[in-house]
Parts: structure tokens; C-alpha cells; sequence
């Protein structure tokens, strides 16, 4: 088996394969635009509303009183006690029950305390998320059994910190390759292994630990201060400076058998479930940042006056205004959405959740981009060197920096497209993969052929006409009436366009990822409009036309963008692109880097920090 066949084989495997609930994306990108499952927009109980309100309002007043975010951008340190002033408030144990010590607040208000945190601290926001998205208390919330629940949910809501570890120098989204082992040696496991990138390593009490065991990947829960890791050094980055962000050796480690979580086997597919409502963070985080850059634009704009115009109203910036405010209101309409079905637990949403932090990851970076070009020179400033000659210290360029990782973290936006895209065909897969599986016996092709005949005649003509092409459809939306439809026609041209693919290049579909990235692109852009429509029809009834108004706007936009992703499934410069780049990595086109001097410091492209020293930060008392 290759390399590449092999890696494929344990992500399938890692794979949630069932779908016990319902899901809107999965029959979006079916052509079965499902708008009864998002809409009514699942309720808010009064009881978990007032909890939720209640804590935000005191960390709205904590962070005001008692955070400078210019002190840690900075310092690249979060302060002890500012880390102690969240513990107090409960703010490392929001969605962990009551019963193990936690507040017990719902996925909704804990992306609400997410986008008020990520609008003034990026750096705090990261801290909490790393600790409850992806950290101890997610998997174990959701794999753990009753004693371990019990042993750590509670240091964890207290505020003893928890790290998830995964990446290794030479291992990204290629589990496969992971090298960290777990050997059990009696009522014990030892690791031994290196962790690049540990977000909260380098102060972290509790890390959750993805190993291998034997073929298979296992995740345990391991005391940080456990003989024998190493935190080798704090990495530094472009944005987020105040993470602390670290290199973590395992030699000879010795873990109890006990602190496993789930079988042994079954670490990704607990990472992969753990992240199908813990990427929910970072949209939260996002909208947030891109709430916040309104205001600045807003402002701006309406101060700075050029040629006896306020800049805001000159159509170069005005049209820039326009998509840095409905991009804010869609993207706290998906966060939104996404964490009250996270909460209402009826659908399935592993799509969802990954269209929400591709679509809200990209659209927050160009918000960013568009506010630093507005802001012209003083965009490009910092805040420190703004407010030393007398200016507002607006901190347009950090927020810049601090977004663009988030096109990374969790899952780069190019490994979320062919995350989603997997998801987006498996009902294709299950029906006809072995048509297109060139292992495949010729006694499972024949069944393969009479189940996909039976699919697809009952598929294929719903493909033709629907809702969409009723003007009189989705009539309760008002003005909004006229994107639903537009998104039900469009969910589904995509179901006929991927349908087409799998006819024209069937089993080598998996290999034209920049085809199917624009078909998952699609499918976000629909995601946010939907979303979008439903916050505005309920916005509406409390503010009247206002929310109407910036959906509309959001829906034409995106509109735009959904027309030209389709143009460029089959017009592109793809297969060209693929031959240029093969090549460039022959050698063929060096002379283009004739001229210039490389300043990179001389070293390995990829290496493992060497040394003792242990530079693990201990929080003072």
C-alpha cells in the first residue's frame, strides 16, 4: 500500500461514518435546501439565557477593569492575574456542567463570551478556546468516563490550564505519519515523542496526548508535571503574542492506563468529533473581530474627511464599508446559527461546524485587510507608535495579524475543504464507491450498479425544479424571499455540478481538489446566506427594517461570489496550474529566482528543538 493510500485509510477510518440525525449541510450540497432544520431558529431557554447574560456582563466588566490587551501584545505575556481574575469568574469551565464545577452555560453564550474576549484580547480569547474547545474538557465531556470526568473537569473549571497535542515537526494533517508512541507496560503506558505547536503548552497542568499505539492513534490525559516532559522552548508568531505556545518532548513518560480516553484506536476519531462543535470557537472569535472593525471603519470614515467628503462617502471606501458591516452581521448570523443547533443537538452538524470556521476564517482576514486599507498609513501603524504622537491607538495592523492564523489553526482552510468535500459526497460514496474503486471486486461493481441505479433515479429528477423556481416561495422573508430561492436553485445546480464530476473523472474526483474546494466555497457562501436570512427575520421583529437591510446586502454580495465559483468550476487554469507547479519543483524555472539574497537563517526545513531546559511557565499564587 503507498504512502498516500495509507494516509487515506486512516482519516477514513477516523471518520464519524454514521448520520444518525439529521444535517442541513449534508443536504445542502444534496440539492435539498432543508430550511425547516434551521428555521424556526432553534430556541434559547429563559434559564439558560439569564445564566448566559449574567456572565457576560461580569466578563464585559472584568476585561474593562482589569485587562490592558496593549500590555500583553506588548509583553507576548497574559499576566497571572488576569488569568486568575477569569479562573474566578468561571471562565475556564463555561460549558462544563455544574456538577463537575463548571458553569454549565450553553455553546451559545460560550461563543458570545468567545467574540467579546477575541474583539479585545485575540491572545485571551485563544487561551480559553485551546483550554475548552480542543483542550481536557471536550473530549472528555464527550468520551470520558465517569471517573475521569470526575478527577478532572473539576481542576479544569478552576482554571488549571489544558493543552491539546497533535502536531509533530513532521506531521501536520497527515495523522498517519505521527511518530509519539504510547507502549503499554503494565497498568501504565510511557510516551515518548515530540509536540510542535502545544497553544497553552508552555503553562498548561493538563494536556490531552494523541499517540500512537501499535497502527492506531490513541489520546490520553497526561499530568504536564509528569517526570520526563520536556517544554522545550515558547514559539513566537506573527499575531497572538500572548500565547503561550510551545515545544513539549515525551521521554519515557509514564501515564496510567486509566487516563486513556476511549479504546484504544480511537484518539482521531475523538480529536475529529471533539472539533466538530469546538471549531465553533473560532468563528466566534472572528465575528467578534470583525463586529469590532465596524466600529473603527464607522468611525473613521465619518471623521476623515478628503477632497469635502468624509472618506466614508466616497464609493471606493463606501463599497468596502458596505462588505466590512454585512460580513459582521452574517458572521455572528453563522456563529450564531451554529452554536444554537450545537446546543438543540436534533441535527448533525460536522458540516456546519467546518463551514463555519472556513467561511468565518477567510471572510474575517479580508474584514481585517479592508479596515488596515481604509485606515490608509495609519492602518499600517501600530497602536503604540499612534498614541505616542497623540493619535487613537487603534490596533487595526495586530487584529491583521492576529486573524491570519486562524486560516490555519484547527485544520488549514485548504485540509477544511477536503474535510467538507469528503462529508458533501458521501452519499454518493456509499451508493456507487465501488464504480469508482479500482480495487473493487467485479461481484461488488455489479451490486454497486444496481444500488446507485436505484439512487439516482429517485435523486437525479429532484435536481430539476424546486422551491426555488416558485416566486412566490419563502414569502414570510419578505424582501430576504429572493436569496432563499436563490439558494435553493443553487443547492441545486451544486448537487448536478458534483454529480457531473463524479461522471467525468470518478475515482480521480479526490484528486481535483481545487474543484472541489470551489464546490465546498459554494456551499459556505449558501450556509451564510441562509444563516444570515434567519438572524435577520428574527432580528427584525425588535429593530425593524435595519437587519433586513444589511442581509439583503449580504446576500447580493455573496450571490456574486456563488455565480463567479460556479463559472470557474469548469473555466480554470487548474490542470495548467498542476504542470507549472511540478516544473517549478523539478527545477526547471530557477532562473526566476536569479537576482535576489535569501535572508532565512541557515537550518533544516524541519527539526526538533535539542536541549534539557524546561521553560514551562508556572502561574504564581
Amino acid at each position: 500500500m503507498t504512502e498516500y493510500a495509507q494516509a487515506r485509510e486512516v482519516a477514513e477510518q477516523a471518520r464519524q461514518a454514521e448520520w444518525e440525525r439529521p444535517s442541513f449541510g449534508k443536504q445542502l450540497f444534496l440539492g435539498d435546501f432543508r430550511l425547516d432544520l434551521v428555521h424556526p431558529i432553534p430556541a434559547v431557554d429563559e434559564t439558560a439565557t439569564k445564566k448566559g447574560e449574567e456572565f457576560v456582563r461580569a466578563l464585559r466588566r472584568f476585561l474593562d477593569r482589569k485587562v490592558d490587551p496593549a500590555e500583553i501584545e506588548r509583553t507576548a505575556v497574559i499576566p497571572d492575574p488576569v488569568i486568575r481574575g477569569l479562573a474566578d469568574l468561571g471562565a475556564f469551565g463555561i460549558t462544563i456542567e455544574e456538577e463537575y464545577g463548571g458553569l454549565g452555560l450553553s455553546h451559545l453564550y460560550y461563543s458570545r463570551a468567545l467574540m467579546l474576549v477575541g474583539s479585545y484580547s485575540p491572545a485571551l480569547s485563544a487561551l480559553l478556546s485551546a483550554h475548552q474547545s480542543i483542550g481536557v474538557p471536550q473530549p472528555l465531556r464527550l468520551f470520558g468516563t465517569e471517573e475521569q470526568k470526575r478527577e478532572f473537569l473539576p481542576r479544569c473549571a478552576r482554571g488549571e490550564i489544558s493543552a491539546f497535542l497533535l502536531t509533530e515537526p513532521d506531521v501536520g494533517s497527515d495523522p498517519a505519519r505521527l511518530s509519539t508512541t504510547a507502549t503499554l507496560d503494565g497498568d501504565e503506558y510511557v510516551l515518548d515523542g515530540v509536540k510542535l505547536w502545544t497553544t497553552n503548552g508552555v503553562l498548561a497542568d493538563l494536556l490531552v496526548v494523541m499517540a500512537r499505539t501499535g497502527k492506531k492513534i490513541s489520546a490520553f490525559v497526561v499530568e504536564a508535571n509528569s517526570p520526563g516532559i520536556t517544554v522545550q522552548r515558547r514559539n513566537a508568531f506573527m499575531g497572538l503574542r500572548g500565547i503561550e505556545n510551545g515545544v513539549t518532548r515525551f521521554d519515557g513518560v509514564r501515564v496510567p492506563a486509566g487516563n486513556r480516553i476511549g479504546r484504544e484506536g480511537e484518539g482521531l476519531k475523538i480529536a475529529l468529533t471533539t472539533l466538530n462543535t469546538g471549531r465553533l470557537s473560532l468563528p466566534a472569535t472572528c465575528a467578534g473581530n470583525a463586529k469590532w472593525a465596524v466600529k473603527i471603519a464607522r468611525e473613521w470614515c465619518g471623521a476623515r474627511v478628503q477632497w469635502g467628503r468624509r472618506i466614508g462617502e466616497h464609493e471606493a471606501v463606501a463599497t468596502k464599508l458596505a462588505f466590512i458591516a454585512a460580513t459582521a452581521y452574517a458572521l455572528e448570523a453563522v456563529t450564531d446559527l451554529s452554536s444554537r443547533m450545537a446546543d438543540d443537538e436534533s441535527n448533525d452538524i460536522r458540516i456546519e461546524a467546518a463551514l463555519a470556521k472556513l467561511f468565518a476564517t477567510e471572510m474575517a482576514w479580508r474584514v481585517g485587510d479592508e479596515l488596515v486599507q481604509i485606515r490608509g498609513g495609519r492602518g499600517y501603524e501600530t497602536a503604540e507608535s499612534l498614541a505616542a504622537r497623540g493619535e487613537r491607538g487603534v490596533p487595526a495592523e495586530q487584529i491583521l495579524r492576529d486573524l491570519r492564523i486562524n486560516r490555519i489553526f484547527e485544520g488549514s482552510s485548504e485540509i477544511m475543504r477536503l474535510l467538507i468535500a469528503r462529508e458533501a459526497v458521501d452519499a454518493h460514496l456509499s451508493v456507487a464507491g465501488e464504480l469508482i474503486d479500482p480495487d473493487a471486486s467485479r461481484q461488488d461493481r455489479a451490486k454497486a450498479v444496481k444500488r446507485a441505479g436505484a439512487f439516482y433515479a429517485r435523486w437525479l429528477p429532484g435536481l430539476i425544479v424546486g422551491h426555488g423556481t416558485l416566486p412566490v416561495s419563502y414569502a414570510d422573508f419578505g424582501p430576504l424571499a429572493q436569496h432563499l430561492r436563490h439558494v435553493e436553485r443553487s443547492s441545486r445546480k451544486l448537487a448536478r455540478s458534483t454529480f457531473y464530476a463524479m461522471s467525468r473523472w470518478q475515482g480521480g474526483l479526490e484528486h481535483k481538489q481545487a474543484f472541489l474546494g470551489r464546490v465546498v466555497d459554494i456551499g459556505a457562501e449558501l450556509f451564510a446566506m441562509t444563516a444570515i436570512c434567519v438572524r435577520a427575520d428574527e432580528d427584525s421583529r425588535d429593530l425593524g427594517r435595519r437587519p433586513v437591510e444589511l442581509a439583503d446586502a449580504f446576500c447580493r454580495q455573496a450571490s456574486d461570489r456563488v455565480d463567479a465559483l460556479f463559472d470557474r468550476l469548469w473555466r480554470n487554469t487548474d490542470a495548467q496550474d498542476v504542470r507549472v507547479a511540478r516544473y517549478l519543483l523539478e527545477g526547471r524555472y530557477t532562473f526566476v529566482e536569479e537576482g535576489v539574497l535569501d535572508p532565512s537563517i541557515d537550518g533544516p526545513w524541519i527539526a526538533a528543538p535539542s536541549g534539557d531546559e524546561d521553560v514551562r511557565r508556572h502561574l504564581g499564587a
